[in-house]
């Protein structure tokens, strides 16, 4: 396989594989544990738009918290066993790089593929192929494809559990799913509908359902837009712990780091869930970009 030229492959002490990518549009970095971009930052923004923890772990076996992590198969508790991970496996097992290449706008894409384990096949019960394209340049663009490889119907929920870097919860507010469905999961999933932009005064946790709206992070300090945009993904989750919770968190980073960090998350999960058919595929695509002002 050619490895495009703005790619460098990369280890950290423990034996964790990274791609970094490095081009005229932008930087970006990925874990192969997980397929999880870690880091994605376009040369034209003067802020970082991706929010990691400074306590992020970067263990084999281990989530990293912050980035984009890769919900898949099942989004939040398994729906039967929740001694399961939490949010799927995908985020915490080996990926290989299987393509790569340099595009006429300066952008790179690359496609991993998720290697299955015995951890694996212990948990699922059906074959499957997992693919994941990324283009890094001015935006970021992710493509998950689940592919059906067995002889019955199985069903998926699944997400990008994407963090975004804000001046302070103070200063932003998401616009986009005004009239919008929603589940709080901090009220029980008690069901509503979202009259108006959401703002971050206490923690908040909803699932927006039935729903394929493109949404808007506005930070008035960083004085930036970030514009969430998504294909066949019928849910959107909308996530900060608050303080509380944050404090229970190990991997949530120092005191108030917290309050620099917003959830948006492109998903298909709860009554969205996918039902993929034998030899059949399904995709599901979100892309980031950043309009300053």
């Amino acid at each position: 396989m050619k490895i495009s030229s703005n790619i460098k492959i990369s280890k950290n002490k423990d034996g964790l594989e990274f791609i970094e990518i490095n081009n005229v549009l932008a930087d970006a970095r990925i874990a192969l544990q997980g397929a999880h971009v870690d880091w994605w930052k376009p040369k034209s923004t003067k802020d970082d738009v991706l929010w990691l923890s400074s306590n992020a772990r970067y263990e084999k076996g281990r989530s990293i918290r912050g980035g984009i992590p890769i919900c898949w198969p099942w989004f939040g508790e398994h729906p039967t066993d929740n001694s399961f991970c939490l949010h799927g496996f995908a985020r915490v097992i080996p990926w290989k790089l299987i393509e790569s290449s340099d595009l006429k706008n300066g952008a790179t894409k690359v496609v991993l593929k998720m290697i299955p384990t015995e951890i694996v096949k212990r948990q699922l019960t059906y074959n499957f192929d997992l693919i994941l394209s990324i283009v890094v340049g001015e935006t970021i663009n992710l493509n998950l494809k689940t592919t059906n490889l067995s002889d019955s119907p199985f069903t998926i929920s699944e997400g990008f559990h994407s963090y975004f870097y804000v001046s302070d919860i103070e200063n932003v507010k998401v616009t986009g799913l005004e009239n919008a469905l929603f589940t709080d999961k901090n009220r029980n999933f008690k069901k509503g509908i979202e009259g108006h932009s959401i703002s971050f005064k206490s923690p908040i946790d909803k699932v927006y359902l039935n729903s394929s709206n493109d949404c808007y992070l506005e930070d008035k300090k960083l004085k930036r837009i970030i514009h969430v945009k998504k294909s066949n993904s019928n849910s959107l989750v909308v996530w900060n712990p608050g303080k509380e919770k944050a404090i229970e968190m190990s991997d949530m980073g120092k005191k108030d780091e917290w309050r620099r960090m917003v959830c948006i998350e492109t998903a298909n999960t709860l009554e969205n869930s996918v039902v993929i058919y034998p030899k059949l595929s399904h995709s599901v695509s979100t892309e980031y970009s950043v309009q300053e002002y």
